[in-house]
C-alpha cells in the first residue's frame, strides 16, 4: 500500500528553473518566491499524472509571471501533490503545501511568498497562509466550503478571482469567504471576472494579469516607471474585474 503521508519519501516542490536555489544561495536578489497550486477533485488516491490538464493549466500563470517586468525578479516554482484528492480530513493537498514551503525555505532561505491556488489549490493555499513567510494568497476561482476556517488568514492579503457563471465552484460561497476572512483580519479583494468559468479558458490573458499584478502588488514590488498605480481598494466587495483593469492602464 502506498504511503500518502506528507515527507513519506515525496518531494512537494517542483523547481523547474534551474538557477531557482542556486542563484539565492548566491545571494542573487530574488524579490520573493510565488508557488502555484493546481486543481484536483474532491476524493481521490490515485496520484496526478504528467498531463494531468489541472496541473497544465497552471503554467500560462507561470509564464505571465516570469514574462512580467515586476516579477522578473521573482522565483516560480509549483507544488507536487502526491494525490489528487483533497480526501476529506486528510486534506493531503494542504499537507503537500506545508512541506513545499518548508522546502522552499531549504532551497532558497527565507523570501516572502505568495500562495497562487486554483479551486483545490486555492483551498490548500488559503489554509497553509499561516506560515510565517507566506504574505498572502492569490485564489483563482477557490474551492471555499461553508465553515472552511478562515483564522490563519489574520494578517495576510487575500485576492479571489471568481466567475459567477463558474458552475464547479461558487462565486459567492468565494465573497462569503472574504468577508469572513476580513472579520479575522486578512486584507481582501473579491474580483467579479467577467468569463471564464472554472477553467479560466475564454478571457484565460485577463486572468493571468490580474493574477500576476496581484501578487506583485502582495509581494509589494516596485511598480515601473510609467505604470498607472490607482487601483480599487482593499475589501471583500467584490469589484469587477473590468474596473480593476482600467485602474492598471
Amino acid at each position: 500500500m502506498s504511503d500518502h503521508r506528507p515527507g513519506a519519501g515525496h518531494r512537494a516542490l517542483d523547481l523547474p528553473e534551474p538557477g531557482f536555489g542556486s542563484a539565492a544561495r548566491a545571494g542573487a536578489g530574488a524579490a520573493g518566491v510565488v508557488l502555484l497550486l493546481h486543481g484536483g477533485r474532491a476524493d481521490s488516491l490515485d496520484p496526478p499524472t504528467a498531463t494531468n490538464l489541472a496541473g497544465l493549466r497552471m503554467r500560462p500563470f507561470a509564464r505571465a509571471l516570469r514574462g512580467d517586468a515586476r516579477t522578473a525578479d521573482v522565483l516560480v516554482g509549483f507544488v507536487r501533490y502526491r494525490v489528487r484528492g483533497w480526501n476529506g480530513e486528510r486534506a493531503d493537498p494542504a499537507g503537500d503545501a506545508r512541506q513545499a514551503l518548508a522546502e522552499v525555505e531549504e532551497a532558497v532561505g527565507p523570501l516572502p511568498v505568495v500562495l497562487l491556488g486554483h479551486s483545490m489549490g486555492a483551498r490548500a493555499a488559503l489554509r497553509v497562509a499561516d506560515d510565517r513567510h507566506v504574505r498572502g494568497v492569490v485564489a483563482l476561482a477557490p474551492w471555499c466550503p461553508p465553515g472552511e476556517p478562515v483564522a490563519q488568514l489574520a494578517g495576510r492579503s487575500v485576492v479571489a478571482l471568481h466567475d459567477e457563471a463558474d458552475a464547479m465552484t461558487s462565486a459567492g460561497a468565494t465573497w462569503t469567504y472574504l468577508r469572513r476572512a476580513e472579520k479575522a483580519g486578512a486584507r481582501v479583494r473579491g474580483v467579479r471576472m467577467p468569463a471564464g468559468r472554472h477553467a479560466m479558458l475564454r478571457g484565460s490573458g485577463l486572468w493571468h494579469r490580474l493574477a500576476t499584478d496581484s501578487a506583485a502588488e502582495i509581494l509589494d514590488l516596485p511598480v515601473p516607471p510609467g505604470t498607472p498605480t490607482g487601483r480599487p481598494g482593499w475589501g471583500a466587495g467584490p469589484v469587477d474585474a473590468a474596473d480593476l483593469r482600467a485602474s492598471l492602464g
